[in-house]
Parts: structure tokens; sequence; C-alpha cells
């Protein structure tokens, strides 16, 4: 027998030592031709991707909107909302709504296999002419706008992108070329200047505060039991420590309230209930509840209604209520008798 021969390889090595290898079969029924700055594009996630020849291989007519996509793939409605845009902003996918006769508003898609001048390209050349103006040249009658699929792709506000057009009589001005303000008309008085409010003064914005409510019949009893109620604040929250002037300043408001019938431990409730976190002007917050919580007045009291005084019936001796003395009711009905003057 023959020695084997040990430096012969056990199998035939392949022609790439390293990465994928393909085997393709040439098809000749139900395949898409996809290019390839779709399948291997630098920017686009894989999902978009993927969605991306899934919709180039549907025929036209299929329904590609996102509830029939998440209705077909595990992804969620949020993932494929997602990849949409991403193949919009890129150029593979417009969408646009469309009324029918009917009045119903449907959404009309259009697939590109050849990614038309996609946002991002727009977005990225608009840059580049702001960065290096001797390059940009500015059509005046097609001003800059915003993309909306770049807007909606990117989360930026919708509207359009400010641009300075150039005069009428120089089709060829530059974007860099200076730009003269705007003249008004001939015979258009100029704006008068709005003088600035005098120093000190109070704003428009702050002059019309509600003035705290004051007492329909001063008198001292009242302001004493409202100062001593706004002075003995501090003991249930020492938070509400007010100055001297604080406190006659308000005692006229909780003089208001005591008038309108609650005592003053349910002023003092009204006051004191639910501070907030942090109090930083404590006179300032009694101010506003004193005017924004003040209670209806009292209904006014009808007076006592007349009463006459009681009697003494003079035939039977029954107290009855009468202006003036004499006989009850059922005296005065009862039958006399005979002979009886």
């Amino acid at each position: 027998m023959d020695t084997q021969n040990l430096s012969a390889p056990s199998c035939a090595q392949p022609r790439i030592p390293r990465g994928i290898t393909h085997i393709n079969v040439r098809q000749t029924s139900r395949y898409t031709v996809i290019g390839n700055h779709l399948a291997q594009h630098r920017e686009l996630s894989l999902l978009a991707i993927g969605l991306g020849a899934h919709i180039q291989s549907l025929p036209s007519g299929a329904r590609v909107d996102i509830k029939s996509l998440t209705a077909r793939f595990p992804e969620g409605e949020t993932r494929i909302a997602s990849a949409l845009r991403e193949l919009e902003a890129h150029g593979y996918l417009s969408r646009t709504r469309e009324r029918l006769p009917s009045g119903q508003v449907v959404t009309h898609t259009v697939s590109y296999n050849q990614p038309r001048e996609s946002a991002v390209q727009r977005a990225r050349a608009a840059l580049a002419g702001l960065r290096h103006p001797e390059r940009a040249r500015v059509d005046p009658l097609r001003p800059l706008r915003r993309d909306p699929i770049l807007t909606r792709a990117q989360g930026a506000p919708d509207g359009p992108i400010t641009c300075v057009e150039p005069s009428v009589g120089s089709p060829t001005a530059r974007a860099d070329s200076p730009v003269e303000p705007p003249t008004p008309p001939v015979g258009t008085p100029p704006a008068p200047a709005v003088p600035p409010p005098p120093s000190g003064e109070t704003p428009a914005h702050t002059r019309h505060k509600p003035p705290l409510p004051t007492p329909q019949t001063p008198g001292p009893d009242g302001d004493r039991t409202a100062v001593d109620l706004l002075a003995g604040l501090h003991r249930y929250d020492p938070r509400l420590l007010l100055a001297e002037r604080d406190v006659l300043r308000l005692a006229p408001a909780v003089t208001a309230w005591l008038e309108r019938g609650p005592t003053p431990e349910a002023v003092r409730r009204a006051l004191t209930a639910d501070l907030p976190e942090p109090l930083r002007h404590p006179a300032a917050l009694l101010a506003h509840r004193l005017t924004e919580l003040l209670p209806p007045p009292l209904p006014a009291t009808l007076p006592p209604a007349h009463r006459d005084p009681l009697q003494n019936c003079d035939g039977c001796d029954r107290a009855f209520r009468a202006p003036e003395p004499g006989h009850c009711r059922a005296c005065r009905h009862r039958p006399r008798p005979e002979g009886a003057a």
C-alpha cells in the first residue's frame, strides 16, 4: 500500500477565505430588482431597508398603510411609521392626502425604485450654501421652503425657511449680496414711536388688580377682631408671620368677611388651608384669598310678623289672640239661649 500524502488539503478551500459566499440561482419568475443604493444604504435603518424592499415588491394598488403593514409584520405601529418616514426623507416614498368626490380623505402613496432628490440631500445642499455663500445661487422666483417630509423625519416644526429674495432688476443676484432694507411708500407717515412708561409707573398688565373687600359698617370691635386674627396666624403656621403694616392693611378685608356671617375660626381655616410650598409672600397670598374667596352676603332677614296679644274670653275664660278683649270664636258662634237679651 502507498503512504498517504499528509500535505494534501482535506477539502477544497473557498475562493474567499472569510466573509459571505453567495450561491446565486437565476430567477425566472416572482422576483424584484432592487438597487444596492437601497439594500446597502448607509443611513437607513435595517427596518426601513427591509420595508422599502417589501414595498417595491408589491403590485400596484396594494395597501401599504400603517395598519395593513402592522397586520402583516410583527413590528408595531410606531416602528412601522418611523420606517416610512425614513423612506420619505430619503426619497424612496411619497405620501399625499387626496379628497375623493364623496368627501373621504385617502392617502396616495408612490414608491420610487430610484430615489428622487431626497429632502436630506436638499437640506445638505442648503447647509452647504450657508457655509459657502460664494457657491450658492438664489432663484428669485423660487424661494427656499422647508420640506414637510424632512420636517416630520427630524421632528422640526413646520413652516417655510425664510429666504432673502433679490431685487427684481437683478436676476443674477448672489446669496451673499447685501440687501437694502425696504423703503416705506411715499406719502405714508411713519408710525409714531410708543413712549416708554415713566419710571415708577405700574405696567398696564398689573394695573387692574381687584381691590381688597371693604366692610359696610366699620367699627372698632370688628377691626380689633380682624387684627387679632391676622396677628395670630403664625401660631398655626410660622410662615404666616405678618408685618404690622400688612396686618393693618388686611384687617378691613377680614372685617368684611366677618360681616357676611362666617366665624373667626372659619375665616382662619380659609386663610391657612392648603398653603403652597414654598411660601415666599404670605401677605400677598392672604390678600389674594381674601379677595377671591369672599363669601356671599347673608340673605336679608324679614321683620317678624305682627302677632296680636293674648286675651281671656269673657264667656268661657279661654285664652285667644285678639287686638281687643271680648269673646273667642267659639263663643261668638255659639247659639244664644232663648230670652237672652
